[in-house]
């Protein structure tokens, strides 16, 4: 068996887990789109004011911060710092070759925090809240690094 295959149980797991944050991130950036439509504004360059076939009557303060569309648009800043590394940490712990059971805690342990970590962005918790579902995903990640780092040494 090779280790980057879906004969190997742990990839599975990343190929899921790397699936769902792929899809959280281009989500987000459509419920940023999603919110700038619906609200006609939080657009974010000066030449998103020029006349066009969804912006047919431009104003200057459809360029304000509107929360409804940059708390969207932080969620998905927020997702492209940190699921990047977990995706390359990931794959690297996956050609460590991990038992199932850690592999299995700590890719899905990551999915969850950040998923957990959107609904609380989304429902205005506070920082306290949504820093402890980032520290979790990001000791998950941290973990995985370590793990890489400590077997092949």
């Amino acid at each position: 068996m090779t280790l980057l295959s879906t004969e190997n149980p742990v990839f599975v797991s990343y190929m899921i887990a790397g699936a769902i944050m792929v899809l959280k991130i281009m989500g987000q950036g459509w419920m940023t789109v999603y919110r700038m439509l619906r609200s006609n504004s939080g657009l974010a360059s000066p030449e998103d004011l020029q006349v066009g076939l969804i912006n047919k009557n431009p104003h200057p303060e459809q360029l304000e911060i509107n929360d409804y569309v940059d708390r969207s648009r932080r969620m998905h800043r927020n997702d492209l710092e940190n699921i990047p590394a977990f995706l390359a940490c990931g794959l690297l712990f996956v050609a460590a070759d991990p038992s199932y059971v850690l592999a299995n805690i700590l890719l899905y342990g990551f999915v969850g925090a950040r998923l957990a970590h959107a609904v609380a962005y989304a429902t205005k918790q506070t920082h306290e809240v949504r820093a402890t579902f980032y520290t979790i995903g990001s000791f998950a990640v941290i973990a995985m690094a370590v793990y890489v780092i400590t077997t092949v040494i």
